[in-house]
This record gives structure tokens, sequence and C-alpha cells, in this order.
């Protein structure tokens, strides 16, 4: 069976920037084993699955794959897959049908594309055992019911600097762990940096995370005072995105690389 496959590099301006994600168009949908197994192979933080929505609820239905599990959401392998579909077929915007986080929109921009999350609540709380394993005592913790938490450093310099105990954070479960700050530094372009921890699903440290920033852009916009912020992920590769509150969603603008296009081989 020979599968397409797109290797994008995501929420980046050029190859080896971002986050990289492989998109993989599907007529059906394949036994959730081998879906697993393709993510392992491919070996990225995400790979997303796209098969034509029968139900018509959206153009698309959609699944994101870390090598160690189906996570219920993923901005940046959305992104990815928005980007490959609008160049593949043409038009203006593309919708998702998702199995747990509704439907979803990317649609093209000034900037390449806008991709339409829903905006993740947090609240004041704490976690001694998290704080302990990141290695620093942070400002502030604010936590989701959905795994996401917020864990707020006076600097830049001071988030780049953790080295977390990436062992003990994946025994506590598959949380996201987002270390942030205000932007200074390298980073002064940008209103906040963050870095995001997700050892528990597979990925130690992600390169670009939007659904991270799904959280951190009504965090930030609350203690900012405006909806529109710039957003700078410090990670090894470095990402970039422009975040927008809308309601309930959270718009993330940002740019797409296509790096390899071909075939995957399902022998055997």
């Amino acid at each position: 069976m020979k599968l397409p496959y797109w290797h994008v590099d995501a929420f980046a301006a050029r190859t080896f920037g971002g986050n990289q994600a492989a998109v993989m168009p599907l007529e059906a949908w394949l036994p959730d084993e081998t879906l697993l197994a393709i993510a392992a192979e491919n070996l990225f933080a995400e790979t997303a699955f796209v098969v034509r929505d029968a139900a018509g609820a959206a153009d698309w239905e959609l699944r994101w794959f870390t090598p160690a599990e189906e996570v219920r959401l993923c901005g940046h392998a959305t992104l990815a897959s928005g980007h490959v579909l609008l160049t593949r077929d043409g038009g203006d915007r593309v919708t998702f049908r998702t199995r747990r986080a509704g439907n979803l929109e990317v649609r093209r921009a000034a900037s390449g594309y806008e991709l339409a999350l829903p905006a993740i609540a947090t609240e004041p709380s704490s976690w001694p055992e998290a704080v302990a394993l990141l290695g620093v005592e942070p400002l502030e913790v604010w936590l989701s019911p959905d795994r996401y938490g917020i864990y707020l450093f006076e600097s830049e310099t001071a988030v780049r600097a953790l080295e977390p105990d990436l062992r003990g954070l994946a025994r506590l479960g598959n949380d996201q762990f987002i270390c942030t700050a205000p932007g200074s530094g390298s980073a002064a372009g940008s209103d906040f940096v963050s870095r995001v921890f997700v050892p528990g699903g597979g990925v130690d440290e992600d390169s670009f995370t939007g659904s991270a920033h799904a959280a951190l852009t009504p965090f930030w916009a609350a203690r900012l005072g405006r909806g529109e912020l710039t957003a700078h992920q410090a990670s090894a590769r470095g990402g970039d995105a422009v975040c927008r509150l809308d309601g309930e969603r959270v718009w993330l603008a940002g740019g797409c690389v296509t790096v390899v296009e071909g075939m995957f081989y399902l022998a055997g």
C-alpha cells in the first residue's frame, strides 16, 4: 500500500524552523494500531491523518498521533494539514472535524495561514510535584482541567535556562508543561516567549505547540490588556506566531514550508 506523504515545517518562515509534522491524506481510516505505528515510524512530534468527511460536517476528518499516542488537539499539524490541502487542492479555507476538539479551520492569510483553535482557560493553582521537577520555582502556576499547565517565570533568560527532569515529568502523566515569560533579549520583538515539555505524551520538548498557545493567548491577553499578541517558542528550532483572541477562539497566524513530498510504503 502506498500512502501520500508530506513533511512540513509549521509556524516557520524557512526550512529547519518551526515544528515538523507529517501530513497523510487517506482514502479511509486504517486501524488505530497502524496509524500509531506510522506515527512512530515518522518520529515527529505529530503525524496528522485526514480523510474526506462523509458526514459533511466539515471538509475533512482529522486525527493526530505522537510516536506514543493519539492526542485530543494539535495546532501545528493542523496548520500543516491546511497548508498541504490548500496548496494541493486550491481554495482559501479548509475545515476539519475532529473527535475531541470540535471543528477547526485553516485559512490563507498575509503571513501564510491562520488557524482557529478553541481557547483554553486556566486558573491559578499549584502543583508542587511538577514545580520541583522543573527545577526552578515559577512566579505563578495556572492549570486547566484538560492537562494544560502554565508556569510563569520572570524572564526569557529563566525560561531558556530550564533543565527539567523530563523522566520525572513523564511519570506525572501526559500533561503539557508550558513555561512562559515576557519577551525580551533575543525575543525582544515578541510579547511573550515559551518552552513546552510533554514527555508523558512522547515529546520531551516540542518545537512549536499550537495547542499551548490556545492557552497562552487568553493568559497573556488578560495580562497585557489587548487581544493580539506576538509569540516566540524558544525551542532549539524556534517558532513564531501572531496570536489573536476572538471570543472563545484563538487564531494563530504563521507560515509553513513543505520539506518533503512523496509516498509512504506500507508493506507486510
